[in-house]
């Protein structure tokens, strides 16, 4: 039993893994790393970036889920963005690594420097290497090696941005090309991982502009199986004399449920529902961000929730700032 059902997990989680998107969508948009959900984003400011994130999953979980990500990004000439995205997401036996390499075109429509109306498009490209690490099975089958099976696939995605002084809107599509393949021993895999992803927000300016407030929302889509999701976002801005600080909170709801049951009672069904508070703050050209994702689904692995670190540093010759409250841009 013990065997069939570390089987099972293996071949589940491998199926889940590669159905998932290639970096998993979390909340670190909301910490000034927008670049890392949209490729239009790639020099969209008026100033360089780059960016380190490092996420856990349930400190007191063995081998539980963990994500690093280096970001950069910044503009080249006027008009074109340029960035790269490295990452390394684990999840027990299972691994991926990764590189993004981004073009980004930014027109302006305003006549000047102070209003911002900035149209955005960008691509990426990928390469993505999974990883299977068998060296630790105890189990004996002649399908198992004992050595690291990897798999290699590419594949690209597509962005657009609008800024219009303190509103925005964001809309991508990821990995919008069809690839059939399988991934290790198990069958074949859905060629079609396409996904959808729109936002939009607008920054509320009070007491004299040194306060902001911004909402947001975040949907999500997936083509194959129609899965989806929003989040629900809450922002408040605070200028000092050394940068910024901002402190929220999201709520993330899924419109799809699973079904489980307990011993002796009735099938129930439960949909992904986190709640997601927030802060970070700006000092001079330095970026600290913290994230900490807790459950509100009745059956968890775990109630230790997710932490998640962002920090940043940002470089070059600044252009200069718009006349609005557009933390994103400024």
């Amino acid at each position: 039993m013990s065997i069939l059902l570390l089987s099972s997990i293996s071949v589940f989680g491998i199926k889940n893994a590669r159905a998932q998107e290639v970096i998993p969508t979390y909340s670190d948009y909301l910490t000034d790393n927008l670049y890392l959900l949209y490729p239009s984003m790639a020099g969209a400011s008026n100033y360089n970036q780059i960016r380190l994130t490092a996420r856990q999953q349930w400190f007191d979980v063995q081998d539980a889920p963990n994500l690093q990500t280096l970001s950069v990004n910044g503009r080249v000439g006027d008009k074109v963005g340029l960035g790269g995205i490295f990452f390394r997401d684990e999840n027990g036996y299972f691994s991926k690594l990764g590189a993004y390499g981004t073009f980004a075109y930014h027109l302006m429509f305003s006549r000047d420097n102070v209003n911002l109306n900035q149209l955005s498009f960008g691509i990426s490209a990928d390469i993505i290497q999974h990883r299977l690490d068998q060296s630790q099975f105890t189990v004996f089958d002649p399908l198992i090696g004992g050595s690291n099976a990897t798999d290699f696939f590419a594949n690209m995605d597509l962005g657009m941005s609008y800024y219009y002084m303190d509103f925005y809107a964001h809309i991508a599509a990821k990995n919008i090309i069809s690839v059939e393949r399988d991934l290790f021993y198990s069958e074949e895999l859905p060629s079609n991982q396409r996904k959808y992803m729109a936002s939009a927000g607008y920054v509320f300016d009070f007491y004299r502009d040194d306060w902001g407030l911004e909402p947001s929302f975040l949907f999500q889509l997936r083509e194959q199986n129609s899965q989806s999701s929003i989040d629900a976002n809450l922002k408040a801005y605070k200028d000092f004399d050394f940068g910024q600080g901002w402190i929220g909170a999201s709520y993330r709801h899924s419109f799809d449920a699973s079904e489980y049951n307990r011993a002796g009672e009735e099938v129930e069904r439960q949909s992904l529902k986190y709640i997601t508070p927030f802060l970070g703050v700006e000092y001079k050209q330095f970026i600290f961000g913290y994230t900490f994702s807790y459950q509100l689904n009745t059956m968890v692995l775990s109630n230790s929730g997710f932490h998640q670190l962002t920090l940043g540093y940002n470089f070059g010759k600044n252009r200069e700032r718009y006349d609005c409250h557009c933390p994103a841009i400024n």
